[in-house]
């Protein structure tokens, strides 16, 4: 009984030194250092300098007007490109490796680094999470497991729709593989995503809205509901399936 009463006060004097060292750091380090997390790696490879749009501006019409998709690519997302190059320069990243290496450790650079990073990663995946040819439902493995994870694809809609159009400001609404290969949705503020330690939701990004009112304003002014319900429409499940099956066997 002497011995075990000594083990339970062991542990809890180390739990709390536990505690206290974790609580004595900022968020961001207390989310990287001291939660055990499991990270899901996925298709890696996206650069630091910006693809060509895979279609012409006005392809997504349905949805998005072409005057936006060309002042939202040409000027927002490329600056973001522009600026996070600049960064890069100033903070010795070696842009021959992935940007998601720089996302994951995003804890040591600069706000610069982490806005711009995290705003051109999000758009390259946003351009190609979309498609004239888009819209229907998923199919095979990732339908699977949306009905697994949310009851329906219409109830995926819905969780998805309403992280969008409650997150307050500007910021992405996703859809990510957890790191117990589970499906979940979410939202992170601003240029933020999930694959930053310093984000509440942590997976690797399946489907990324873009609900910025640069995304859509010219068209919907402040009827987001509008634009993200017009927005299935033109989304590419044959690429986000595609992602799905590729990081569930990394």
């Amino acid at each position: 009984m002497h011995r075990l009463a000594n083990r339970r006060q062991f542990l809890l004097q180390t739990g709390k030194a536990g505690i206290g060292a974790c609580a004595a750091l900022s968020m961001p380090a207390l989310v990287s250092s001291c939660a055990v997390v499991r990270r899901v790696k996925g298709p890696s490879g996206t650069g630091f300098k910006q693809e060509p749009l895979p279609y012409t501006y006005g392809a997504l019409n349905s949805a998005i007007d072409a005057a936006t998709m060309e002042l939202h690519y040409t000027k927002h997302a490329a600056s973001y490109a522009a600026n996070l190059q600049d960064a890069a320069k100033a903070e010795g990243v070696d842009t021959s490796k992935p940007l998601e290496d720089v996302l994951r450790n995003i804890n040591q650079y600069s706000t610069a680094m982490r806005n711009n990073a995290g705003g051109h990663y999000n758009h390259e995946l946003f351009w190609k999470i979309m498609s004239p040819r888009g819209g229907g439902q998923p199919i095979g493995s990732l339908a699977t497991a949306i009905d697994a994870s949310f009851g329906s694809f219409e109830a995926l809609k819905n969780g998805l729709a309403d992280a969008g159009k409650n997150l307050f400001g500007s910021g992405w609404a996703w859809l990510v593989l957890d790191g117990d290969k589970k499906l979940r949705i979410g939202a992170t503020p601003n240029q933020d995503n999930p694959l930053m330690p310093v984000s509440d939701l942590k997976g690797f990004p399946l489907l990324g809205l873009d609900v910025w009112e640069h995304a859509y304003y010219m068209r919907y002014q402040n009827r987001r509901a509008d634009y993200i319900e017009n927005w299935w429409q033109v989304v590419n499940w044959d690429f986000v399936g595609k992602r799905y099956a590729a990081a569930f066997r990394s």
